[in-house]
């Protein structure tokens, strides 16, 4: 946990935000931290799965580090062995390699400070600033006070050498669980009612995931954390806005706890997202609910669900930064993390043909024995990734919107002598007929290609009227399931109602019998796709595999999103 790590200087151009005001101002010349390193941390707590909101935190933290050439831990802030668990941290270390951040060497828990966190409580006793506190939570909440009110509590002028007999006798397991805390001795009567002496212990019998039942006395956070930071040589606490009026407590740990160095707290807005919730708690409802299929599953915040639905690291980390930073709590509309995926997408997805709705076509004036090859290429935007082979027959299967038996206003698509079409990338053909089954629905579709249009071009350079239509070789076509997700709540503000009674019952669609080019074989799980005129679809990285493809859709090709 040293200081004395060697980094290459820091350019006098960074400022991108207050935070790095901040900072610059206490490395400079003369500064509360020239000289130093600049140290941050990310110290999630390991109940739950990390989410889009958790993003913008390990961008500020870990990108403030990496802009000042600084470094940035990871903590575990396990003070409470209620909800944690080892299958949380796994995944949220998981989750910060998976968006492109290393802590290297510079991991630690906060129950690695339990005996520190003990020893500042014992010494905060003996100096008389703080005490062994009777009061259950319900009669310190009715004796909190109000603004004109102090605050009020019998055990306030407890002798220190008793509050420090109990506070041993607490820790020895002498009492039950609420029977006792212990309270900073700060000021009752402070319009600041974190300060009206605050609880920074109580007793709690549960089992912790890491030190078993070697404690049944547990730090509060705001007593915990500025420990954690101070044996960290943390020089920027970086936290969300809602700890800004907790900073004059963590300020009066920090000096009044012997640690070995002074962080400074620096707050910065949380990020809200229309159409979703954030709190691990109703995402732990909505998972120990059923109503999705787990903290994965891709119409979740989460990062996990997020990857999984198809979403980058790259999109996220823009989206996180071209969000700045601010001091003012503000929701941003989805459709704009929808944008930054489809930048992403657009730039790096190989091209291929899938058929959501598939209805067969035949050409009936093509060689029944003849099977071809046509050379496409996997990105126009990334000339690198080259070509594939793609086989083209007389049967093919096409989106069954892409045909109407009555044509209405507009329709350039296929219908009984309608215009020329051409198939994606091999042939113009014309429509001449179809069939039904006894409930009217089309079976085939009937049409006659010319030959001497191959690549889509016809040799006598007439203009084609009709439009471009994507298809699948029926030989070869693959089977796939496609998954296609809407938002999971039905309004914007889920929290401004009871949100298990917004859900969004079509949130997901799950399509069958679909059909897409046998390249799509060799997907790997989690590899990102666009399916032509479809929209941006990934290989589902928990259910698909070679023998059944299960594509998840991340983002429509459609953007939403107003620049």
């Amino acid at each position: 946990m040293s200081e004395d790590i060697k980094r290459e200087p820091v350019s006098e151009e960074i400022s991108t935000s207050f935070i790095d005001d901040f900072v610059i101002e206490d490395i400079g010349e003369g500064g509360r931290c020239a000289g130093m390193t600049v140290h941050t941390r990310f110290p999630p707590e390991p109940n739950g799965y990390l989410h889009i909101g958790h993003a913008k935190a390990i961008y500020i933290d870990f990108g403030t580090a990496e802009r000042f050439n600084g470094i940035c831990n990871l903590r575990m802030d396990d003070t409470n062995p209620t909800k944690e668990d080892v299958e949380y941290v796994d995944a949220i270390k998981e989750d910060i390699h998976w968006l492109g951040y290393d802590w290297d060497d510079r991991f630690y828990y906060a129950s690695d400070y339990f005996e520190e966190m003990y020893n500042g409580a014992v010494e905060l006793i003996e100096k008389g600033l703080a005490y062994v506190c009777e009061l259950t939570p319900e009669q310190m909440r009715e004796m909190r006070g109000d603004l004109n009110t102090p605050a009020q509590s019998p055990y306030r002028d407890r002798p220190k050498e008793e509050s420090l007999d109990l506070f041993k006798r607490m820790r020895a397991g002498e009492f039950e669980d609420g029977k006792m805390t212990l309270r900073a001795k700060i000021d009752l009567a402070s319009g600041n009612f974190n300060m009206r002496d605050p609880v920074i212990y109580r007793i709690n019998h549960l089992p912790h995931h890491r030190t078993g039942d070697k404690w049944c006395i547990y730090p509060m956070y705001d007593f915990a954390h500025p420990i954690e930071d101070a044996m960290e040589h943390i020089t920027h606490s970086l936290c969300s806005l809602e700890f800004e009026d907790h900073r004059p407590l963590y300020d009066w740990v920090i000096n009044n706890v012997t640690l070995p160095s002074k962080p400074r707290q620096i707050e910065f807005a949380r990020l809200g997202i229309n159409n979703t919730v954030m709190s691990k708690r109703k995402l732990r409802a909505l998972v120990e609910g059923g109503y999705v299929s787990g903290w994965d599953d891709p119409r979740m915040p989460t990062i996990c669900g997020l990857r999984r639905r198809g979403y980058t690291p790259a999109s996220i980390r823009n989206f996180s930064e071209r969000n700045g930073v601010s001091k003012v709590n503000s929701t941003v509309e989805l459709s704009f993390l929808e944008h930054c995926l489809r930048e992403d997408l657009n730039l790096t997805a190989k091209r291929v043909m899938g058929v959501l709705h598939p209805v067969k076509l035949i050409l009936t004036n093509y060689p029944e024995d003849l099977t071809e090859e046509f050379e496409v290429e996997n990105n126009p935007n990334r000339p690198e990734d080259g070509m594939r082979t793609v086989t083209f027959g007389r049967e093919l299967y096409i989106e069954a919107e892409d045909f109407l038996k009555e044509p209405v206003p507009k329709y350039k698509r296929l219908y009984p002598n309608g215009p020329e079409c051409r198939l994606k990338g091999t042939y113009l053909i014309r429509c001449t007929g179809c069939k039904t089954d006894d409930a009217g629905n089309v079976v085939e579709i009937y049409a006659e290609y010319d030959p001497e249009s191959r690549g889509g071009n016809p040799a006598d350079g007439r203009k084609v009227k009709g439009a471009t239509i994507h298809w699948v070789d029926a030989k070869n076509a693959l089977d796939a399931e496609i998954r296609l997700y809407d938002n999971l709540f039905t309004v914007e503000d889920p929290d401004a109602y009871d949100f298990l009674e917004v859900l969004n019952p079509d949130s997901l669609q799950v399509l069958t019998g679909c059909k897409v080019e046998a390249s799509l074989k060799s997907a790997k799980p989690g590899e990102s796709f666009q399916f032509m005129r479809q929209g941006y679809f990934c290989a589902d990285n928990r259910d698909s595999t070679a023998e059944h493809l299960v594509f998840n859709r991340s983002v429509s090709l459609k953007d939403g999103f107003k620049k």
